[in-house]
């Protein structure tokens, strides 16, 4: 009998250790022994490799490629990109007209420079007067474009400027017409100085500045009133603006000089940018505000001046007569058209080496990059505009 239990013991222990299955009381049919469930296989994905970023191309490792010559009847002595795919051409006195063109070349219609001053505001002169388009700039919010005339044309306008002038000389103030984009009709007229040349919208979309050749200021214009605020003086011959991001200040080449005027948009005092080259004539700023480019037009040159210390840092010769600049939207390239030399000169803005020169027609005088087609436009006073690639 201890034996019979003893081994029944040993029994049980072991099935105990192993998981025997039960016997049942009172007989009957065994139980299957309890499994746990199976585990299910889970498929983990197969992770996606991350592509390598692609490389950034600056335009500064890109190249002009002619793709197409306007002529017409056409003088243009600038060409301005909306970059919304239109560019308008300012035709001077010789034309008397703006000429608007589309993205690809193609003209989209001919604004005659012809006003009547009385419908604007200007009751002392009755009748029918032209212009004479010089330049253009975009408003800030791109539904119409500002265009600066040489002298105006018609009765009471007996004395236009000249090339050569004196504020004494008491040569015409001229205007400052505004062409929408909806109708590219003139709607507003506004009376500046003498010569005005350059134009220029401040990105906050205050004011219109012009640069007014012979009476030797800056017109300041209220942009809701569409009316001259302000006269700030410069001196002899001022031309090229260019206005910061923040629109805080204006800077103006002053060709009968060496320097470059800072005028402050909040009080209008202007202090100085001495020594810069002789002659400055045509000035643009990098997208990010350290670095202004100025052409030279007395001694042939492209200058860099750093503004966090107001002086040069590099200098470059391109050709005979650098006149008109562009900038590329990501600040790695500049390109200068040399008037006498008949080329444009294409620069790395870091270092400002020459990457490329291409041949033009005779006199190029304005240039624009379009950032909607990686495009640059010159426009040739002899007559025609010249599209090129820079891709």
């Amino acid at each position: 009998m201890r034996l019979g239990r003893t081994v029944a013991g040993v029994v049980a222990l072991c099935c105990a250790a192993v998981g025997c299955a039960a016997e049942p009381r009172g007989g009957g049919t065994a139980r299957e022994p309890r499994r746990r469930p199976a585990r299910m296989a889970v498929a983990r994905p197969t992770p996606t490799p991350t592509p390598s970023p692609s490389p950034t191309v600056f335009s500064s490792d890109r190249s002009l490629r002619l793709v197409r010559t306007i002529g017409g009847a056409i003088s243009p002595k600038s060409v301005v990109a909306s970059g919304r795919g239109l560019v308008f051409a300012q035709n001077m006195m010789y034309r008397h007209t703006v000429t608007v063109y589309d993205a690809d070349g193609n003209l989209v219609s001919t604004i005659p420079d012809t006003v009547r001053l009385s419908d604007f505001g200007y009751p002392e002169h009755p009748g029918t007067f032209r212009g004479a388009p010089v330049e253009a700039a975009f408003s800030a919010d791109g539904s119409s474009v500002y265009v600066s005339n040489y002298a105006m044309f018609g009765p009471g306008f007996d004395h236009p400027g000249d090339d050569k002038c004196f504020p004494s000389d008491g040569f015409d103030s001229s205007y400052l017409y505004r062409i929408a984009l909806a109708s590219m009709e003139i709607d507003q007229v506004i009376a500046v100085g003498s010569v005005p040349k350059y134009v220029a919208v401040t990105p906050d979309g205050r004011y219109v500045l012009a640069s007014n050749w012979c009476s030797y200021d800056l017109s300041v214009a209220d942009v809701g009133t569409g009316r001259e605020i302000r006269r700030v003086r410069l001196g002899a011959y001022p031309r090229g603006i260019a206005v910061d991001a923040r629109s805080t200040v204006a800077y103006v080449a002053v060709m009968g000089s060496y320097d470059i005027a800072k005028v402050s948009l909040a009080d209008f005092t202007v202090s100085w940018i001495r020594g810069v080259g002789n002659s400055p004539r045509h000035v643009v700023l990098d997208p990010h505000g350290r670095y202004l480019y100025a052409t030279t037009n007395g001694d042939g040159r492209v200058v860099k001046i750093d503004l966090s210390t107001e002086r040069v840092t590099g200098r470059v010769t391109t050709g005979q007569a650098p006149r008109s600049m562009a900038i590329a939207p990501d600040g790695a390239s500049l390109y200068v058209v040399n008037h006498e030399s008949k080329t444009v000169t294409k620069l790395r803005a870091a270092d400002l080496q020459i990457l490329q020169t291409v041949e033009t027609a005779e006199h190029p005088i304005g240039i624009t990059y379009d950032r909607g087609t990686d495009r640059v436009w010159v426009a040739c006073y002899s007559g025609s505009i010249m599209v090129f690639d820079d891709r």
